[in-house]
């Protein structure tokens, strides 16, 4: 009989853990190890998100995105009530502020019907008052199934089974070399130690772009940090929010701008911006790291990125230093939120791919090289669709494998 498999994965934030999982459950013979260089899961975009469970309102039919998406939903919704961790489906309220962005949400109309998502409704401006009472705008479009949950918690979860069932999940374990053999396999080593695995999985979220080039993947596309800044209603304040209350974005950018989130703690959320972060792990305006801004600032994308969205930026980045006008773009959809109703929340980050045209890439991008797939691109709505994407990712991985 021969061994069981070597399995690795690089990354223990919600994707890599369901990754890992799904090859567990497909190869229950294998013996898997996840790696982290942090002392816990779900350290950086996973334990920094909104937490919301998305329906597929946005997101172009038949994608990648819109499949996983559906898919990954009602994965989450099963995994929620077998381990006993909050799924609340507080619904979001996507707003028109006024009749030119009609048009634009009835496009997203269009693609949530194509798309599946449940019980979704057409409210005129009067009618949106029903959902969110403190809410103003031309028209909206309600989904009343899209969740909140604690990402966090589930990737907690996710990395408990792998080690009830025997695999490893070992924290502080920070990849610097990848190195494919002549027979197929893959060592992967930290400065201090490496380990011998069959099979390679790079989930590594902000630095996804750097492991990947150590597995021998192309450079494109690479990663482009942006902080998500938020504010949150004081506790006396938040009945000023039911759900969620959510912009009509702009197609050309992939940052929705600024929206409210009830959170399944109870407490609301305002955010986030999109500004340019220093560092990969930038999470506030004073930690800078100079490769990560180095890296930035010699990506060929950079350039035409900035051409093209500079205007933008400069608007996010002053908003960003002003709580004022921060505030005026939220109260646009809230009007009866006042300076005092909030004060400053946990930011995120996030690991924005951009190919060396300047292009933002939308959709998720996953590579195969040799032994090793690399999942290169695995934006919002990632965390919603982390199941579904790690059907997807182990499906790969054993592709060629009995």
């Amino acid at each position: 009989m021969s061994a069981p498999s070597r399995i690795g994965v690089v990354g223990a934030g919600i994707v890599g853990l369901a990754v890992a999982r799904r090859l567990a459950q497909l190869r229950p013979d294998a013996r898997i190890t996840v790696v982290d260089k942090e002392a816990d899961v779900a350290v950086h975009q996973t334990g920094h998100n909104s937490g919301v469970v998305h329906a597929g309102l946005y997101y172009a039919p038949r994608s990648l995105k819109a499949g996983l998406c559906t898919r990954g939903r009602g994965l989450l919704r099963e995994f929620c009530a077998d381990h006993g961790l909050a799924y609340d489906e507080c619904g979001k309220l996507v707003v028109a502020r006024d009749e030119g962005e009609v048009p634009a949400l009835r496009e997203i109309e269009r693609r949530a019907t194509a798309n599946g998502v449940p019980d979704l409704r057409w409210l005129p401006g009067v009618a949106l008052r029903e959902v969110e009472p403190e809410a103003v705008g031309a028209a909206a479009l309600h989904s009343p199934r899209t969740a909140v949950v604690d990402f966090a918690a589930i990737a907690r979860a996710m990395a408990g089974e792998l080690r009830d069932k025997g695999h490893e999940v070992r924290l502080g374990f920070e990849v610097t070399g990848v190195r494919r053999n002549l027979d197929g396999g893959v060592a992967v080593c930290s400065a201090e130690e490496a380990f011998a695995v069959d099979r390679l999985v790079v989930c590594a979220g902000l630095h996804t772009d750097r492991v990947s080039r150590l597995a021998g993947d192309g450079p494109e596309p690479a990663i482009i940090p942006f902080r998500g800044e938020y504010y949150r209603l004081v506790p006396g304040r938040s009945g000023l929010v039911r759900g969620m209350i959510y912009p009509v974005p702009d197609p050309r950018f992939p940052f929705l701008g600024v929206h409210f989130t009830r959170r399944v703690s109870g407490s609301v959320d305002i955010g986030p911006n999109a500004v340019p972060a220093a560092a990969r792990e930038g999470y506030t305006w004073g930690r800078v790291d100079l490769r990560d801004v180095w890296a930035t600032a010699s990506w060929p994308g950079v350039r035409p990125l900035a051409r093209r969205y500079w205007r933008t930026e400069l608007a996010e980045i002053r908003a960003s230093l002003s709580k004022r006008r921060y505030l005026a773009s939220a109260r646009e959809f809230v009007p009866a939120l006042r300076d005092d109703d909030v004060v400053r929340a946990p930011a995120g980050v996030r690991a924005q791919a951009v190919d060396r045209d300047g292009a933002l890439v939308d959709d998720f991008r996953i590579h195969r090289v040799g032994s090793v797939v690399t999942v290169r691109n695995a934006p919002s709505p990632a965390a919603t669709s982390a199941l579904a994407i790690g059907e997807h990712v182990a499906d790969l991985v054993l592709a060629d494998r009995g």
